[in-house]
């Protein structure tokens, strides 16, 4: 009779377990961000995104500690979270070894695709062909353009000749074809030599332009490193010897602003290439050095890279290049608005500023209308 109980109760127990079991596979079928359900209530929802539950993103940045990265990761992460997706990021703060240990560490995890950011070395070419191998796409910004070679990836980048052209072409027109100026900029990331090749280019087309003195150093400080060192240039040249700054990066921008406000020398203007909130701050102080900076809004590049990898995870055609246009930012078109600029209402003044429709396909609507986005 004992044995008989224990018997029954076993079966039970079972049961019980199967239930259970039965309710959790259903439950896995049906639930998830974009798979299952979701994929009834959005219309043509392509399977290879409908079948991700959810669909995983790893966003690796080499550079950091600057606004233009913050702004850059959470674009990226706002327009993932906004089609359902999960989406981590990571900063090396300029750090190779990071950099390239968090890649080492995705590869190995589940992600549906990568977003790599200023990979600028021949181990990120390696990186890159390890995740392609495993069928994982890839779309990197400001990278190495020996990527392009790899099947499948998608390079984006701002218009960065654009940038540096908008830049210098304001700097002449405020301050002559002779002026005297001082040159930020650091070699060994593709963005920067792009500029450098306009900047090259002015010159020759200007011969009464002369470079003093040039600066620059990407660290996890830049602006910091880069303040002290234009202090120091500053005690070599009295009042009047020098005219403008071209500043290759905001954070040099930042750096400059600072020195030449706590020296007294803000008739020396700076003509800068990004923008964020804390330079907008700077541009628009009467007075301040900094006058105008050429700029394409990070939070876009991050949405518009999360758009084309989506793509290619939904199996959807995607150029093999895209380059961001940008826009010239004046103190002299911002100045006159009733209340402070920043990020966002910046569009009041400059339309086009933080929107954009490229890549943006109607599931993806459907699919923000779905998450309530």
């Amino acid at each position: 009779m004992k044995g008989t109980k224990q018997v029954h109760k076993l079966t039970m127990l079972i049961i019980a377990f199967m239930v259970i079991l039965s309710g959790c596979a259903e439950s896995g079928s049906g639930g998830g961000t974009t798979g299952g359900n979701l994929s009834d209530k959005v219309e043509n929802l392509p399977a290879g995104i409908a079948e991700k539950d959810p669909v995983k993103l790893m966003v690796v940045r080499k550079i950091g500690g600057d606004d233009h990265t913050a702004q850059f990761l959470a674009g990226a992460k706002q327009e993932g979270e906004a089609l359902g997706f999960k989406v981590d990021t990571f900063s090396a703060n300029g750090d190779s070894a990071k950099f390239h240990d968090a890649i080492a560490q995705a590869i190995d995890s589940d992600y549906d695709g990568f977003i790599i950011s200023h990979g600028d070395d021949p181990a990120t070419v390696q990186d890159v062909k390890k995740i392609t191998e495993k069928g994982i796409p890839v779309v990197t910004f400001d990278s190495l353009p020996q990527l392009g070679d790899i099947d499948g990836v998608t390079l984006t980048s701002q218009n960065d000749e654009l940038l540096a052209k908008l830049a210098l072409d304001k700097l002449i027109e405020e301050q002559g074809p002779e002026a005297n100026i001082l040159y930020l900029w650091v070699d060994g990331f593709p963005p920067m030599v792009r500029r450098n090749a306009v900047y090259q280019e002015t010159l020759s087309n200007n011969p009464g332009i002369k470079e003093l003195e040039r600066y620059g150093v990407a660290s996890n400080q830049t602006s910091q490193d880069t303040q002290n060192a234009v202090a120091a240039i500053l005690t070599k040249y009295p009042k009047g010897e020098i005219d403008a700054i071209f500043a290759t990066w905001d954070a040099f921008a930042i750096g400059a602003a600072r020195a030449l406000e706590e020296a007294g020398r803000t008739e020396v203007k700076i003509y800068g290439i990004d923008v964020s909130n804390a330079d907008l701050e700077l541009i628009q102080k009467q007075d301040g050095p900094w006058v105008a900076t050429a700029a394409v809004d990070p939070k876009m590049i991050g949405a518009i890279n999360v758009r084309l990898l989506a793509k290619k995870i939904a199996g959807e055609d995607t150029p093999a290049t895209y380059n961001l246009e940008p826009v010239l930012i004046e103190r002299s078109a911002i100045e006159g608005a009733s209340e402070a600029v920043n990020m966002v209402n910046l569009a009041d003044i400059i339309p086009s500023w933080g929107t954009s429709s490229e890549f943006e396909e109607d599931w993806m609507k459907s699919l923000k209308q779905a998450n309530g986005k």
